[in-house]
């Protein structure tokens, strides 16, 4: 249960258009959320978060002077804004423009129009990151678990070592493709591996075959996190012995069943 709640979170709300910033902040009101500041460009919003820190940005894809995947750059270079949780509206639906985002960690992507349950269900998303519960294992002690963390993105990596520091894990080891991932496996024993699915020299799909058929590891649970659509492929990941595929953007509360589910439920 979060102890902060919708009334006590800041949000920048970042929107060229002004009627649709009035339909936005209405329904963020509808939503229980009562700090609201509000600005038109990428510029206005970098100079109001360097005065007032907000927990959650919200804007649109295409702003006057950037684009969001810009403005969240901008924000990740920022000292003490790093961290800064982001979500986007827009009615932008090409995954290669929408990637950069995905992988950069933002709790939720909404379409234009959004349906007033999903923005409501992305501020309990955002609650959680912000002011998450740590997870309670009865087979494992949560900060002895190993974890091995594949991702060639450094953004991604961070995001995700941040969600299972949240949680209270702690021991994250880090590889950036499945062939630096194979040679830390053959050095130690992990308690959970996840990783990315698309990545050069060895992607995630392959890293997992290698596991389950090469060094014969039938029993490490293997979590994919992405953002990848193709029916076709997930259904040939799940076909090589993945224990779970996580999409992304996720919701930490998606992390936390799928752990109790491979880690305290396994046999």
């Amino acid at each position: 249960m979060n102890s902060l709640d919708e009334s006590e979170l800041s949000i920048l709300l970042v929107e060229p258009s002004s009627v649709q910033l009035k339909i936005i902040m209405r329904e963020l009101r509808q939503a229980g959320v009562e700090k609201i500041d509000g600005v038109h460009d990428g510029a206005q919003a970098i100079v109001a978060m360097q005065k007032y820190p907000p927990d959650l940005v919200i804007s649109a894809m295409y702003l006057p002077d950037m684009t969001a995947t810009e403005l969240l750059a901008s924000i990740r270079c920022l000292d003490n804004l790093e961290n800064t949780h982001f979500m986007l509206i827009s009615s932008e639906s090409n995954i290669e423009t929408l990637e950069p985002l995905r992988q950069s960690g933002v709790v939720a992507i909404l379409p234009k129009p959004f349906a007033h349950a999903n923005l409501q269900r992305a501020i309990r998303t955002t609650l959680q990151h912000i002011d998450p519960a740590e997870i309670e294992l009865q087979n494992y002690e949560v900060d002895q678990l190993e974890v091995l963390l594949v991702d060639d993105s450094l953004v991604s990596r961070n995001h995700l070592c941040r969600v299972f520091q949240n949680m209270g894990i702690n021991q994250i080891h880090q590889a950036e493709n499945g062939i630096e991932a194979i040679e830390k496996l053959k050095q130690q024993t992990f308690d959970l591996v996840v990783t990315d699915l698309n990545m050069p020299k060895m992607d995630g799909q392959a890293l997992v075959e290698h596991i389950r058929s090469e060094m014969g590891n039938t029993f490490v649970p293997i979590l994919v996190v992405t953002s990848e659509q193709n029916q076709t492929r997930l259904g040939q990941v799940e076909q090589a012995g993945v224990s779970a595929i996580l999409d992304k953007p996720f919701e930490p509360q998606s992390i936390r069943e799928i752990l109790y589910r491979v880690l305290d439920e396994r046999t």
